[in-house]
């Protein structure tokens, strides 16, 4: 018999460096409180390219996926700036993030999700400008990728389990 307990997941988010700089950062961490996720982790760095390259091709596999170009100009917008990880706990978190934040690409995210309110940028565009796509935040796309993320971003002493009014209304 399935328990309650067995639906509830962590997901990391990363809001990245487009969310920073333009000081949207409370806007984006509000979505998530507001359905009742739960912020477990979160800690504001400035990852090498080592985290980045163990991220995107080890976990992702975007270099096997999409090419060594498109890892490389993801990993220079990355690393304009700082980044905001944090790890995310609540019912079936890992899609529910996902639909939250929206499709990978900007200009395809439909109005109400992250990217579709406040991006419009396209895979064409900025691979004709040669940089990344600035599309706010990265969302893990399943649970191993999740868990395998979360071990990469953060310590097991950075990451909090307690209790909050929303589980009343949430779990």
């Amino acid at each position: 018999m399935t328990k309650s307990q067995d639906f509830i997941q962590r997901s990391l988010v990363v809001l990245k460096p487009d969310t920073v700089q333009r000081g949207i950062i409370g806007e984006i961490i509000q979505r998530f409180e507001r359905v009742g996720l739960k912020i477990v982790g979160m800690k504001m760095i400035m990852p090498d390219e080592h985290l980045y390259r163990e991220h995107y091709e080890g976990i992702g596999q975007m270099i096997t996926r999409r090419g060594e170009q498109v890892f490389r100009y993801n990993v220079e917008y990355m690393m304009t700036g700082p980044v905001i990880a944090m790890v995310l706990e609540g019912v079936e978190a890992v899609p529910l993030v996902r639909k939250i934040v929206g499709p990978t690409e900007p200009k395809s995210a439909e109005m109400g999700t992250i990217r579709g309110d406040f991006s419009h940028m396209s895979f064409g565009y900025s691979d004709a400008k040669g940089t990344g796509v600035p599309n706010l935040v990265h969302a893990s796309s399943n649970q191993e990728e999740a868990k395998k993320e979360i071990d990469l971003w953060f310590n097991a002493n950075e990451l909090y389990d307690y209790s909050d009014l929303n589980e009343k209304y949430t779990r």
